[in-house]
């Protein structure tokens, strides 16, 4: 496994792995700083790099070629990762994905690119990306994976009514999605967040 930063349980003894996803000009110790918080003392926990600290170099609403290739390179990254975890024995449902910001964007694109039942999604503030939703990018059946997306209103880099389309999108796909739009929260990851997570997604 290249690029990537692992803390949290050793794989061979770890049943569950986190992948942890940084926004833009942020890094991987920055999101893996977020585990104490979240209920994951037995999971492993990956938390892949981001050349140049961003994931692509737009908006994530801009429309998907200006973001090429990096788009493309990031969401492999990450396929990549789960298919390497698959080959030392772990199932789709025992990995799970967090993202925050763009990261956020990045976990929601890929995991809906191809939908199965994952362990569990956690969305910091993102939505699916491309400057429309485009239904013919996403397949696969969720299978009833949980799956937290938080966001404010505003937000200044996601507007909320992505955040309700990509909701829409999952529940359409068969995910079990708890949406909350926190009021005037920021772009930040708050406490309430934490608690609802921590609640809904690692019990």
């Amino acid at each position: 496994m290249e690029h990537v930063v692992r803390s949290g349980k050793p794989l061979k003894e770890a049943e569950k792995v986190l992948i942890m996803i940084h926004g833009r000009g942020a890094s991987p110790q920055d999101i893996l700083s977020l585990a104490p918080s979240l209920h994951v003392s037995d999971f492993a926990l990956i938390a892949p790099a981001a050349k140049g600290n961003a994931w692509y170099p737009n908006s994530f609403l801009a429309p998907r070629a200006e973001n090429e290739p990096f788009l493309s390179n990031a969401l492999k990254q990450l396929s990549t990762l789960v298919a390497e975890l698959e080959e030392q024995g772990f199932a789709k449902s025992q990995i799970y994905l967090l993202g925050f910001s763009q990261g956020a964007c990045l976990a929601l694109e890929f995991a809906a690119s191809g939908a199965t039942r994952f362990g569990g999604i956690v969305a910091f503030t993102g939505g699916v990306i491309g400057d429309h939703l485009d239904h013919r990018n996403y397949h696969g059946d969720f299978d009833g994976t949980p799956v937290f997306i938080g966001s404010s209103d505003p937000d200044f880099h996601v507007p909320v009514v992505r955040v309700q389309e990509t909701t829409a999108l999952y529940e359409s796909m068969g995910a079990a999605v708890t949406e909350i739009i926190y009021q005037n929260m920021g772009h930040t990851i708050s406490e309430a967040e934490i608690n609802q997570v921590n609640k809904l997604i690692f019990p």
